[in-house]
C-alpha cells in the first residue's frame, strides 16, 4: 500500500470508526470497504466476512454482503479454516485454490459448492480480550496476488490501530466515568452522614452504623439510601457536584 493510498484508507478507516456506535457495526462497514477496495485493486468481485474472537470462542458478526455471512459461517460451524488458523498465528494465511490445498478438506469441498475457489484469512488486533479476522472470498485462483495480500494486511493494520485507539479512549473514559461517579456517590453519603449526625446528635461512626442498618433493612444500596436522606430533607432532587 503506497503511501497516499494508506494515508486515503487511514481517513477513510477514520470516519467509518467515527461513523459507528460499537465494535460489531464498525466491523460491518470494515467488511463492505475491505471488499470493495480488494475488489477495485484485483478487477474482480471480492467478498469479505468478519470474525470476532472473545475469550477464544469466534462468531460471524458482520459480512460485506449477506452470501459472505453465509461463507464465512461455513468455517465457524466446522471450526477450522484459514480466518480461524489466522487468528490463532496472527498472521495471513492464503488458501490459494480449494481444489488442490490438502488443509482442510471438508471446509474446503463445501466452499466449491458455493463458488468460492480461493479464500484469504487476515488478522485484525482489537485490543487485549478480543481480536478479528477478515476472511475474503474470491470466485476463481490466483487472484490474491503479493499486491493484493499486501494491501489487505495493510489496511486491516490501519483498522486494527483506528480499533485499539478507540478501545483504549473508552476504557479511559469509562475510568474517568466511574471515578466520577464514585465521588458523587460518596458525596452524597457524606451529606446524609452529617444529617444523620446532626439529628441523632451522634458521633460519624455512630451516624454510619445507621445508614447501613437501614440499607440492610431495606435491601438497598448505601448510596441510594443517603440519597433519599437527602431528598427528604430537601423536598426534591438533591443534586451532588463535582468537576474532574
Amino acid at each position: 500500500m503506497t503511501n497516499n493510498a494508506g494515508d486515503e484508507a487511514a481517513l477513510q478507516l477514520q470516519d467509518l470508526l467515527m461513523g459507528t456506535e460499537n465494535v460489531e457495526d464498525f466491523l460491518g462497514q470494515l467488511s463492505e470497504f475491505s471488499a470493495a477496495t480488494l475488489s477495485h485493486a484485483a478487477g474482480g468481485e471480492i467478498e469479505c466476512g468478519v470474525t470476532l474472537q472473545r475469550r477464544r470462542k469466534t462468531m460471524t458478526v458482520a459480512g460485506s454482503s449477506p452470501r459472505a455471512v453465509i461463507l464465512d459461517r461455513i468455517e465457524q460451524s466446522l471450526g477450522e479454516g484459514p480466518c480461524i488458523e489466522a487468528l490463532r498465528t496472527k498472521s495471513v494465511i492464503l488458501l490459494a485454490d480449494v481444489g488442490t490445498d490438502p488443509r482442510w478438506p471438508a471446509y474446503q469441498q463445501q466452499l466449491a459448492a458455493q463458488g468460492v475457489r480461493s479464500t484469504l484469512g487476515v488478522p485484525l488486533e482489537i485490543g487485549e480480550n478480543a481480536a478479528a479476522a477478515l476472511n475474503f472470498f474470491a470466485p476463481g485462483t490466483g487472484i490474491f496476488t503479493q499486491d493484493i495480500i499486501a494491501e489487505a494486511a495493510g489496511f486491516a493494520d490501519l483498522a486494527g490501530r483506528s480499533l485499539r485507539l478507540a478501545v483504549r479512549i473508552g476504557t479511559e473514559q469509562s475510568r474517568a466515568e466511574d471515578l466520577q461517579a464514585a465521588m458523587e456517590h460518596r458525596t452524597s453519603i457524606d451529606l446524609a452522614c452529617g444529617i444523620v449526625m446532626a439529628q441523632n446528635r451522634c458521633s460519624q461512626e455512630e451516624a454510619m452504623r445507621i445508614l447501613t442498618r437501614v440499607s440492610s433493612n431495606r435491601n438497598q444500596k448505601l448510596r441510594d439510601v443517603a440519597a433519599d436522606v437527602l431528598r427528604n430533607l430537601s423536598d426534591g432532587a438533591v443534586r451532588t457536584h463535582f468537576e474532574a
